[in-house]
């Protein structure tokens, strides 16, 4: 018998009575299937069911061909982990057990993802008293001059709480572990019901430095779900957010990579362009970050001929320094030596940890949501796919580099092509039970929210996944085998956002 799926596109709203229920012989048989054959889990977590039972929901993207598959399955206190044959999901499962209390059996490293809650079905080693982040059994490495170096949650200098455990012999790191949690604000909770006014709030602070990335995801969702269509000026205003975030960001990362290896002329001038770049954010809409730009039906600002003019001038200037700077850095041999090399992630890693965005191109991926499943203006103006094989710091830093220079493009393009049209639409009030999937390629990587209404209308679940819940991993697994002094720089190379992942 054929395995029924649902197949859709990004943004695309479809009834939840089309959604199809599998066995979990035949969803386990069919994940492993379509992840063998270069399919990536976008998402996957727990819904209520009827009678104390539990949905497993599955979505999965297929990148050459541009559409998703959904489908679920139902268990009750535990299942066969899926783990051990797609290691994609095994930080999905970690969250679904955390969660709902439904054991993946057999799960290589069951544990708390955020913080620990106490479940009837938690093996007896898994019990805690108490709900606090890193409440966990860590890894131990044993041995001779082993020892175990514990970093945060505090650390120096203003950034977001996280745990990092290293199992080290003299400087060589031989694992390090992530605990995060710190940062958890119950946000997907706080979303049913809605939407409502806080709805979009919620979804400008998910992340902070990826307010446009969030907010557009979740406005995207509600007008698939509502059958709007965004005037195109409005659409084309949004891409320009979009890839402003991303510019500000990789400007600022490049700028922080060159400060880890002690390159001072590179981070003092990305620090200050970083700052144009916000500023150029504000200037449109009055906040740095994009606040109060994204709304469903379209957006709040409109840009007149004056306006444009001022930003082209300010975009180039800036891009021309950010543009010197980053050349200096290429050109000193001191911190190619520190980049190349230094923090690998293979290929096969990435493939088989289902990493996104940056960190996934950097190792010669060839996925980007903008090329994928482009939605708005990126199905009539693509922008490059950049990518780097190396997978080390260098091609983190690279892609980034890449980026700026196609984003920087592809501004200047949509700024002198703006379509005349409205900048909003009003949205009409959802009417029945429906499902949609929005993807966003934000400037860490992929951003997911999954929606589900009731048949009032109104959100009955709702399901995010930043890019840095992927990545996480991903940054534990480029610290095997290095010096723990290289642990800053790999960091910063990632760097990801604990709140994102915290949620």
């Amino acid at each position: 018998m054929a395995v029924r799926f649902l197949k859709l596109h990004n943004c695309q709203a479809k009834r939840v009575d089309d959604l199809p229920q599998l066995s979990f012989e035949e969803f386990r048989d069919f994940v492993v299937k379509e992840t063998r054959s270069g399919a990536r889990v976008v998402s996957f977590f727990a819904s209520p069911g009827e009678n104390g039972a539990v949905k497993l929901m599955m979505i999965l993207a297929y990148n050459k061909e541009g559409y998703l598959k959904a489908f679920y399955t139902v268990v009750k206190d535990s299942y066969v982990s899926l783990t051990n044959s797609v290691p994609q999901v095994h930080w999905f499962e970690r969250e679904i057990f955390e969660q709902v209390g439904v054991c993946p059996n057999g799960h290589p490293w069951l544990k708390p993802i955020r913080f620990s809650v106490p479940h009837k079905n938690s093996p007896n080693n898994l019990r805690f008293k108490e709900i606090l982040p890193s409440v966990t059994n860590f890894l131990k490495v044993q041995g001779e001059e082993i020892h175990e170096v514990a970093v945060g949650p505090v650390h120096a200098g203003i950034i977001e709480s996280g745990h990092f455990r290293f199992q080290c012999h003299g400087e060589q790191v031989f694992h390090l572990e992530i605990s995060l949690g710190y940062q958890h604000r119950g946000i997907e909770k706080a979303l049913a019901g809605g939407p409502d006014k806080k709805t979009i709030h919620y979804m400008e602070t998910a992340s902070g430095d990826t307010t446009v990335g969030h907010s557009l995801a979740y406005c995207q969702a509600i007008e698939a779900l509502s059958d709007c269509d965004v005037p195109l000026r409005a659409s084309a205003l949004r891409s320009i957010m979009l890839e402003l975030e991303r510019l500000a960001n990789h400007t600022g990362d490049l700028g922080a990579l060159a400060s880890d290896v002690g390159y001072l002329p590179t981070s003092a001038y990305c620090g200050r362009l970083r700052g144009d770049f916000l500023n150029i954010t504000a200037f449109i809409c009055g906040n740095r970050f994009g606040h109060n730009m994204v709304r469903p039906g379209g957006v709040m600002f409109d840009l007149d001929n004056v306006m444009i003019s001022e930003l082209k001038k300010r975009l180039e200037k800036t891009f021309i320094d950010v543009k010197n700077a980053v050349s200096l850095m290429w050109d000193s041999s001191l911190v190619l030596d520190r980049f190349e090399e230094t923090g690998v992630v293979s290929v096969q890693a990435a493939l088989e940890l289902g990493l996104v965005g940056v960190a996934a191109r950097a190792c010669g991926l060839e996925q980007d949501v903008r090329f994928d499943f482009p939605v708005g203006a990126f199905r009539f103006s693509q922008i490059p796919l950049s990518t780097c094989s190396s997978g080390d710091v260098f091609a983190r830093a690279f892609v980034r580099w890449l980026e700026i220079q196609r984003s920087f493009e592809f501004i200047m393009d949509q700024l002198n092509n703006l379509p005349e049209s409205e900048i909003a639409v009003s949205t009409e009030p959802i009417k029945s039970e429906k499902m949609v999937i929005s993807l966003v390629e934000a400037w860490r990587g992929e951003i997911c929210h999954v929606v589900f209404t009731d048949k009032k209308g109104n959100i009955s679940q709702y399901k995010m996944v930043d890019p840095s819940f992927h990545n996480w991993i991903g940054l534990a697994m480029a610290l095997r085998g290095e010096e723990i002094s290289d642990f800053p720089l790999c960091n910063k190379s990632f760097n990801l956002s604990y709140c994102g992942h915290d949620l």
